[in-house]
């Protein structure tokens, strides 16, 4: 089973469609950096529906030695920053990420990148859903923009009739 570290996005809409619980079914370890726990932290103390890492044991906060000074000068989030040094040291993991430029910059460096909608795609493939149509729309309606033929597109690849 693969090990995975994550940013704030993919654990804060993952939670929100009901679906966090998967990570622990697919990866032997989820790490977040502390960058992440402080911006979840704040967003629960601003009144926003965040998941709380203390209520997930199997989430673990560890912190990159250091950030390539390269990424510092992109418009980057300190939690994405901090998730991709944190796999920059530990290459074998897989990286949760939906920001493109940060998706973009991860693959760039040879790094394995799943956004939300590949968890959701892979919990299919493993049996955790049977669907990923309604998922996708509780996404789009918690927040997460898709365009209309993203949405479709993720439909075709779970093997599910677009409308």
């Amino acid at each position: 089973m693969p090990e995975a570290i994550s940013n704030t996005s993919p654990l804060l809409y993952l939670h929100r469609i009901g679906a966090i619980g998967w990570l622990p079914q697919m990866f032997s370890q989820v790490w977040i950096p502390t960058a992440v726990l402080s911006e979840l932290t704040e967003g629960k103390q601003r009144g926003y529906d965040v998941p709380v890492p203390v209520d997930y044991p199997w989430l673990r906060v560890v912190d990159p030695r250091a950030t390539p000074s390269e990424w510092l000068s992109l418009d980057l989030g300190i939690g994405e920053l901090a998730a991709m040094a944190l796999v920059l040291e530990n290459p074998t993991r897989v990286i949760l990420l939906d920001d493109m430029l940060a998706r973009r910059t991860a693959q760039a460096a040879g790094l394995t990148v799943w956004g939300t909608l590949k968890v959701l795609l892979e919990a299919k493939a493993q049996g955790l859903t049977d669907t990923v149509g309604p998922l996708v729309i509780r996404l789009n309606d918690s927040g997460m923009w898709l365009s209309a033929e993203l949405r479709q597109r993720i439909l075709v690849l779970a093997g599910e009739r677009p409308s």
